[in-house]
């Protein structure tokens, strides 16, 4: 989207027209629907903005819920966006650390911003693109404690400002498609973000891979995954980092949150023999390398050196891993495999794999599958060998 586009998009006009579509469907006649709307006389790219804010609107909805019907977007600003949960944790730590003015550099369309002022925190949100803090601007409207300056984040003035936020931009400037970009060229720089956090309280957020020998020793790493997917790492210093803890894993689950602390990454557990169970641990945990802390909380070791991998003779209820009860152990032999897939009637089967170079979707085609029953096969390293354990989810 350039600026002449949102331009006509924040007419009232277009706000208007936006708001008087129907909810987004992918099964919708699009071709149709830009015919209806020409013959009503609206402008070519008035149609055009509004139809794709309709689009992001419904493709915000698990990150924002129902605000997303009432924000605007850019694809790129979305896809950066964090989720409003998550937001609400970042929020949460400045309130709790009695910071009041926060500058949130880097805020592309305002969902750290929001999630702040709606705790009564007094919010600027500061973007570089003109475009993206025009958005964050509508987004931010309905809270009388934030405002929005277009600026470089290393060029704004923290002068009165007792703590900050940054989400350092990790993919190429533009609204639609981008690409990552190398560390050493995020915007603001890290350089730049690690400066300031000697000066001032900081939250910085980070892609979860990211590459953990250059977090600070100051800094507390914490690691989320919401669902099972890992979303993102959050370094916090200064009052925001919490005493005594470096390493945390939080998982954000249907049935509450749950996180696992310490003051450092943890040892790995000694490597056994197979047991009855296997655990995989949470992506969050393995992040964090708090796998060994996991390990002895379930009485259960390693199941191979470097391998994420737990086992054990009983099974421990943990939120932190999925548990899985062995059914068979069989050499890494797919014409086996075949045979004992057959045996079962498998037709479903999930694939999942460490520290093997194989191809789950690939190696499920080649075991031509038939059956009404469904399994779970892990292939892995054992002894320096590679095993394939046919195991069942433990409830």
């Amino acid at each position: 989207m350039d600026r002449a586009e949102l331009v006509e998009l924040l007419s009232p006009e277009g706000l208007r027209l936006l708001d008087s579509l129907p909810p987004y469907d992918a099964a919708l006649d699009v071709v149709k629907m830009v015919g209806d709307l020409r013959k009503a006389g609206h402008p070519p790219a008035l149609v055009s903005a509004v139809l794709t804010q309709s689009k992001l609107r419904a493709k915000a909805v698990p990150k924002f819920g129902e605000f997303a019907s009432r924000m605007l977007f850019t694809e790129a600003g979305l896809e950066q966006a964090t989720r409003l949960q998550v937001a609400a944790l970042h929020a949460g730590r400045f309130v709790t650390a009695g910071l009041h003015r926060v500058a949130d550099l880097g805020s592309g369309i305002g969902g750290d911003a929001m999630a702040m002022a709606a705790l009564d925190l007094a919010v600027t949100a500061v973007d570089a693109d003109e475009v993206t803090a025009t958005m964050a601007s509508f987004n931010l409207a309905p809270f009388p404690g934030a405002s929005v300056e277009h600026c470089d984040a290393e060029d704004f003035d923290l002068t009165g400002f007792d703590a900050a936020w940054l989400d350092p931009a990790r993919r190429t400037a533009g609204h639609g498609n981008t690409s990552r970009l190398r560390a050493e060229d995020y915007s603001p720089s890290l350089d730049f973000v690690f400066a300031l956090a000697k000066r001032l309280p900081i939250g910085v957020k980070l892609g979860p891979g990211h590459d953990r020998d250059q977090i600070p020793a100051e800094a507390e790493a914490q690691w989320i995954s919401v669902n099972g997917s890992l979303v993102e790492m959050g370094l916090w210093f200064g009052a925001l980092a919490r005493d005594g803890i470096r390493r945390s894993a939080l998982l954000l689950r249907a049935d509450g949150p749950a996180e696992l602390t310490a003051e450092a990454d943890s040892e790995d557990a000694q490597v056994r023999e197979l047991g009855s169970y296997v655990y995989e641990p949470d992506g969050a945990v393995i992040r964090a390398r708090l796998i060994g802390d996991l390990a002895r909380q379930l009485d259960a070791g390693m199941l191979s050196d470097g391998i994420a991998y737990l086992t054990s003779d009983a099974v421990t209820p943990t939120p932190f891993a999925s548990a899985f009860r062995v059914l068979e152990v069989l050499p890494f032999d797919e014409k086996k495999l075949r045979l004992a897939l057959q045996e079962r009637k498998i037709g479903t089967l999930e694939i999942k794999k460490r520290g093997v170079d194989v191809d789950p979707a690939a190696l499920r085609t080649r075991l031509k599958l038939k059956g009404s029953g469904s399994g779970t096969l892990i292939v892995t390293r054992m002894a320096g060998h590679r095993v394939s354990l046919l195991v069942e989810r433990v409830a």
